[in-house]
């Protein structure tokens, strides 16, 4: 059955950080049949479940009836000092083989260097470059840059180029983690300047490394990330090891991982516990979850060993992909 308007915005706005803005998004919706969004990644390391929070958010901008296109910013990650480009080559062959098994119906997949040479595109670059001052540029890579104190030049180009890219993807609404929100700022002032209009942004939490508050998930370090790549026994060890303390919610990627990727692609969660222990017992929503879990109705322990049991499930088809 189609969705309402009414329905399109509540499923787009849940589990994100922020909306910008909702009002730009409702107008969208009522006079473009078919938006388009992106979401763009810099290929580097494993694909992890915080990569997993954007996907689950593309996947309900295509229920709202979005075209919703992937990025693979390959010379963005190059210019990040994320590797040689031979080295990045090769990882996008591994992410879009992983993507495609992620949940998304029928995204387009990008690569940023296939269109990044055009003529017309890196002379938008440098119209931005001349109106876009060096302090501004690299105070927009802040959240993203490899080594920002050292920052290069080629990270201070690495902003522009993302702002441009959207022209040139002819997106509606960009997509990504709130870490991103300099950059798109910088788009929402700038791109009118290119003669394009101003995206939507929609921006979703980052989940907190496993290992515990004040760092996110990060491939550059194992630990604290969910591979989609990885084995059963390995999913179910590092959750067992995840930062998780009983009857507090804060900074545990335990309960961000189940409130941003097992509710919205499952509906519900249900926890499977011995009789003693208070017997199987299933939450229809987040909040019920939470509110066990702080009054301590809900042990740390059983929550992992269901998280681990739905992250196996759900990542299955990666799994399968790379066998």
């Amino acid at each position: 059955m189609a969705m309402d308007l009414k329905e399109k915005l509540a499923l787009i706005a849940g589990n994100t950080a922020e909306i910008v803005k909702a009002e730009e998004l409702e107008k969208l919706l009522k006079e473009k049949k078919k938006p388009v969004a992106y979401c763009g990644y810099e290929p580097s390391g494993e694909v992890h479940m915080g990569h997993m929070i954007t996907v689950t958010k593309l996947m309900d901008l295509e229920k709202a009836g979005f075209n919703v296109k992937v990025l693979f910013a390959d010379w963005h990650a190059w210019l990040n000092r994320k590797g040689s480009l031979d080295e990045v080559r090769e990882l996008v062959k591994l992410w879009e083989k992983a993507f495609k098994k992620l949940g998304l119906k029928d995204p387009e997949f990008v690569r940023g260097s296939s269109f990044q040479k055009k003529e017309d595109y890196i002379e938008d670059v440098f119209k931005l470059s001349r109106d876009t001052t060096i302090n501004r540029g690299l105070r927009a890579m802040q959240e993203v840059a490899r080594d920002a104190e050292n920052a290069s030049i080629s990270q201070a180009i690495y902003p522009l180029m993302q702002v441009v890219d959207m022209k040139h993807l002819g997106i509606d609404v960009a997509q990504s983690g709130i870490e991103q929100r300099k950059i798109h700022m910088l788009a929402r002032e700038s791109l009118e300047s290119l003669g394009y209009r101003k995206p939507i942004l929609v921006h979703t939490p980052l989940v907190n490394s496993l290992n515990g508050p004040g760092t996110k998930m990060s491939s550059s370090e194992p630990s604290s990330i969910i591979s989609v790549r990885d084995p059963e026994d390995l999913i179910r060890k590092k959750i067992a090891k995840a930062y998780c303390e009983e009857g507090k919610p804060e900074g545990s990627a335990v309960l961000e991982i189940a409130r941003l990727f097992v509710f919205p692609r499952k509906g519900s969660f249900e926890v499977k516990r011995p009789e003693k222990f208070g017997g199987n017992v299933e939450f229809g929503n987040y909040t019920e979850l939470e509110k066990a879990f702080v009054a301590k109705k809900l042990h740390p322990a059983d929550l992992k060993n269901a998280l681990g049991d739905y992250l196996i499930e759900l990542l299955e088809p990666v799994r399968k992909g790379f066998e």
